[in-house]
């Protein structure tokens, strides 16, 4: 109940529209007596010479039903407005969280799975709160109000017509208790054929290179399959609980039926109240049998509702977010004794000492898995080392809000995200009021004004899911348009050169050096081009600094960035390649 609780913490957000809405729903259940009422007096005393009362009393009928559906009409209308309310807020307030969370959660996640906790997942505890708590409240007034008349009329007859409940609660309790697996084996199904679908999609270019179509069909297939099974198993029972309770919920009827008529044959009640009384007793268990059905949603709604907590539960990632603040600073940035583990079985970083100073430029080097790109992201701190001190300007890196950090550094990675908009959404997004000559002028920096000219709507061109409709070293160069928009004074680039032909190369790092210039700058790259102008290279290996130096010292080391250097990894052919560039 923990979680169905903290879904009502929501709906004491807005309380005039939850009073409301109680209001209508308990005049509207008030009005269910009247016709019960109206039909034993017409039965008892109308037929007997007081014909005078017809039509009023079938007028008020039919004003109890009038005055019943236009308040379940109100209500409906303000239910509505409130559950879409909380919904937002819960989904608001889930996708912001989301974005709080630490780069290793994500990690950790596939992107299938959070999109069916943010999606399917609320909209499951969206009918809870829909049918929950309206219907509910509906159903328990109704009952309350029926038992009170009930007992008004024939206590005795009451008491028989209650005999079955006390099995329909042992049925419910049992239904409630064993439910959760079920339901939660259906969501972790449901959620798993997400994953897939989305890893699969993603991926339509590899299925279709490698002609995995059929494999592929199997494997979503047998997650569709793992979903039916689990959504069958919830029915079967459902098929045995739902029928059972309502068979128990008719024996109550069947009582009224035997004991009533056997009382109206012996002049110990009238006929009339026989028949009220059969009216109240189906408005009894009509809500009775209700309750029964919102218990299923429940259920799917609780199941659904412990994803959605699970979540927000998970601790932020942790220093202040402050939006939109900046901060000035010059770029002096300094590695003290640095040591990072992603866990405790993981340790990447050892010991890592380095000092960039405003301007320079730190290229580091080394085999993949070294400990590049795990250093560079501690710098803004989408990671958080566990052992030294990182400081920029002199001050300690967790003193700076993460939103001022991220803000002051810029970063151009091998992979390049766009995301499904135009090609100025894509650039604003390093400067949200620029205008369209600040986005031209970046172009022409990244070498990039050429190609977007040549496309059909210019800067307003989609450029699809992930940027599929431009290629790699196009991409390439419009990121590094958005970083120069961003102007930031310290540069991260991540392999920026990698994947693209030599003239592609050519035009990047052109682009780059404009970037780089009186930039703080971290460069991790395998191509000479790139780092043999550093003001001093750093050869990791194994998360340890092995060398350090500039080119020229480095190699007369004769060392690990001699090898290298002699390898394909840092290729000496590029030498002669500069020389024509």
């Amino acid at each position: 109940m923990k979680t169905v609780f903290r879904v009502f913490a929501y709906v004491r957000r807005y309380p005039w529209m939850a009073t409301a809405m109680m209001a209508c729903a308990i005049l509207g259940t008030l009005m269910v007596v009247v016709f019960p009422k109206v039909t034993q007096v017409i039965i008892d005393d109308v037929r007997h010479g007081r014909g005078d009362r017809l039509w009023p009393l079938v007028l008020a009928a039919a004003a109890s039903f009038f005055a019943r559906d236009l308040l379940n009409a109100l209500r409906i209308v303000i239910n509505n407005a409130f559950e879409q309310r909380v919904i937002f807020d819960l989904r608001s307030d889930l996708y912001a969280h989301i974005q709080q969370l630490p780069l290793g959660w994500f990690d950790n996640r596939s992107t299938g799975d959070i999109m069916t906790r943010l999606l399917e997942d609320v909209q499951a505890v969206e009918r809870v709160l829909i049918d929950g708590i309206e219907q509910g409240v509906i159903a328990a007034l109704q009952i309350v109000i029926v038992a009170a008349m009930l007992f008004f009329y024939l206590p005795w007859l009451t008491w028989l017509a209650l005999i079955p409940v006390p099995l329909m609660a042992i049925g419910a309790l049992s239904y409630t208790l064993t439910a959760p697996n079920r339901y939660r084996a259906q969501r972790k199904a449901s959620s798993a054929m997400n994953a897939l679908l989305h890893d699969n999609l993603a991926g339509i270019r590899q299925i279709k290179t490698y002609v995995r179509e059929r494999e592929e069909h199997a494997r979503f297939n047998a997650a569709s399959n793992d979903l039916r099974n689990a959504t069958m198993n919830i029915m079967r029972v459902w098929a045995m609980y739902n029928p059972t309770m309502s068979f128990i919920g008719a024996l109550g009827a069947v009582l009224v039926v035997g004991f009533g008529g056997r009382a109206v044959l012996h002049g110990e009640m009238s006929v009339g109240d026989l028949v009220a009384f059969l009216w109240l007793v189906s408005a009894l268990y009509e809500p009775i049998g209700k309750l029964h059905s919102l218990n299923q949603l429940l259920q799917a709604g609780r199941a659904a509702g412990e994803r959605v907590f699970e979540i927000l539960d998970t601790p932020a990632e942790p220093g202040r977010v402050e939006y939109d603040e900046k901060i000035d600073i010059a770029g002096d940035v300094r590695f003290q004794d640095i040591g990072f583990a992603y866990s405790e079985e993981l340790p990447v970083l050892h010991h890592i000492h380095l000092h960039a100073q405003p301007g320079e430029t730190v290229a580091l080097v080394g085999h993949t898995g070294a400990g590049k790109s795990t250093l560079v992201h501690l710098l803004t701190r989408f990671y958080e080392f566990d052992t030294g001190e990182v400081l920029i300007d002199g001050k300690p890196l967790r003193d700076f809000s993460k939103s001022a950090l991220r803000s002051a550094v810029g970063m151009v990675t091998q992979e390049s995200f766009l995301f499904n908009g135009s090609i100025r959404d894509n650039l604003r997004l390093g400067k949200p009021d620029a205008t369209d000559a600040e986005l031209f002028g970046v172009l022409d920096a990244a070498n990039a004004r050429e190609f977007v000219d040549r496309l059909p709507e210019g800067l307003g061109t989609v450029v699809g899911e992930r940027g599929v409709k431009l290629s790699v070293g196009e991409k390439q160069r419009i990121s590094i348009a958005r970083a120069l928009l961003k102007d930031p004074p310290i540069l991260v680039l991540d392999e920026a050169t990698a994947s693209v032909d030599n003239r592609t190369e050519q035009l990047i790092q052109q682009a780059l050096d404009r970037l780089m210039e009186g930039r703080t700058c971290f460069v991790i790259a395998h191509r000479l081009s790139t780092v043999r102008h550093a003001d001093q290279i750093l050869v990791m290996d194994h998360g340890r600094i092995v060398e350090r130096g500039t080119h020229d010292e480095l190699l007369a080391l004769n060392g690990a960035y001699a090898k290298l250097h002699a390898t394909s990894f840092l290729d000496p052919r590029e030498d002669a390649e500069l020389v024509t560039r």
